[in-house]
Parts: C-alpha cells; sequence; structure tokens
C-alpha cells in the first residue's frame, strides 16, 4: 500500500484530496505547511508528495530543495494555483517530477498519481551500464554520471532518458514520450517533456550548444545520439 504525504493549506482542499486517496486505497498524511511536512518527511517514508507550492512557513520551493539537498528522492507531485510558466519550470528544476495547475479535475490528479507512483516504483529499469560520449549511465542503480562525476537525476528525468536510450538512436515523439513516461493517453500534450529534457541537456551535456547527444527532431520530438 502506497503512503502519500499531502502538503496543502486549505483544510477543505487538504479533506477531499485525503478523502478520494484513502478511496483508492492509499495511506494518506496531512501536512498543513511546510514545517509540519519536513517533520512527517523525517519521521516517515512515503512514496509520493503532493505539493502545494504556496504554502505557509516553509514554502513549496524551499521544501523541495531540502528534500533533494539531504538526499530524500521521493517523487513531488507540485499543485500550483499559479498558471506561470516560470513556476513549473523552477519546482521542475528543484527537483519536481510532475505538476498539475489548479483548479484541477480529481480524475486527472489521480491518474497522474498512479502514472507517477508506476513509473518510480523500484525494479525497473534494468540492464548493463550505457555510454555516449562523456555519460554512463547505470540502469540498476538508475544513476549517471558525467565524466566521472555522479549527476542528480530526478525520477522522472532518469525515466525520461531511459525510454531515449531504448529507441537505440530512433526519434521519439513527445506524444510517445508522454505516454511511455508519464503513462497519460497519447491525445495529451504537454511542455513538460521539452522541459524534462532542457533539464537533462543542462546535467549531461552543461556548455554545449547546439546539444551533441539529445537531439531536437524537428516536428517530431527527440532522438539520443551515442
Amino acid at each position: 500500500m502506497n503512503r502519500i504525504l499531502v502538503v496543502e493549506d486549505n483544510t477543505d482542499l487538504a479533506f477531499g484530496l485525503r478523502n478520494n486517496l484513502e478511496i483508492e486505497g492509499y495511506t494518506v498524511h496531512v501536512a498543513g505547511d511546510g514545517h509540519a511536512a519536513l517533520r512527517e518527511t523525517t519521521a516517515h517514508r512515503f512514496d509520493l508528495i503532493v505539493l502545494d507550492l504556496m504554502i505557509p512557513g516553509v514554502d513549496g520551493f524551499r521544501l523541495i530543495r531540502s528534500l533533494r539537498e539531504r538526499g530524500d528522492n521521493t517523487p513531488v507531485l507540485v499543485l500550483t494555483a499559479r498558471g506561470q510558466e516560470e513556476d513549473k519550470v523552477r519546482g521542475l528544476r528543484l527537483g519536481a517530477d510532475d505538476y498539475v495547475t489548479k483548479p484541477f479535475g480529481v480524475l486527472e490528479l489521480l491518474a497522474r498519481i498512479e502514472a507517477l507512483l508506476r513509473r518510480t516504483q523500484p525494479g525497473r529499469p534494468a540492464g548493463p551500464q550505457v555510454k555516449f560520449g562523456d555519460v554512463v549511465v547505470n540502469p540498476d542503480a538508475r544513476t549517471a554520471t558525467v565524466s566521472g562525476s555522479d549527476v542528480s537525476l530526478s525520477p522522472k528525468e532518469f525515466d525520461l532518458l531511459w525510454a531515449l536510450v531504448g529507441a537505440n538512436g530512433a526519434a521519439v515523439s513527445r506524444e510517445r514520450l508522454m505516454v511511455q513516461v508519464w503513462g497519460y493517453g497519447a491525445d495529451v500534450l504537454s511542455r513538460t517533456v521539452d522541459t524534462h529534457i532542457a533539464e537533462l541537456r543542462r546535467k549531461l551535456e552543461p556548455g554545449l550548444d547546439p546539444p551533441r547527444h539529445i537531439i531536437t527532431v524537428r516536428k517530431v520530438g527527440y532522438r539520443l545520439a551515442r
């Protein structure tokens, strides 16, 4: 049974989220502010954190940073009432794995939670190490190094990288990546893929412009050139 932490200061929304998640069979803890969330994540292990960015005490951005700096890689699904692109990008850069913009439908949120949990459960993927350029990818440990130095990848960033590796140099459409990595239907389009690709390039190909390995295929998607 997956354990989820909901970090939300709106008591009505928090109650509704908890109720719907528990109906789906999840064990749910609720924290009303950032300080309470830090205490919860210290005392318990969670499989997923649903996090409102605009919470009192320690805001969502600082909470994500604190978790990642202490080595906590629990997947984070961000809730934001503000539709500004920079908020979403900032959250993803700090280590969030996905986001939902308020107002949202319960079915959409549940689908994203299910997909994120499915993609971040242990035991995937497995196989030999893969090398391209100065990058070495270890699928068993879900790690990557650049010139021998460890690179911190979020669970979703690693899944996206491994999806490109698995295509063996072929172009992969954004729609296919959404299905393969996020688990959404193929008719769902999002800039989430582009944002995660930009982060992979920043971490794996720093200073390379244009990139040599994670290549944009115009009007299609992306491919990995070894």
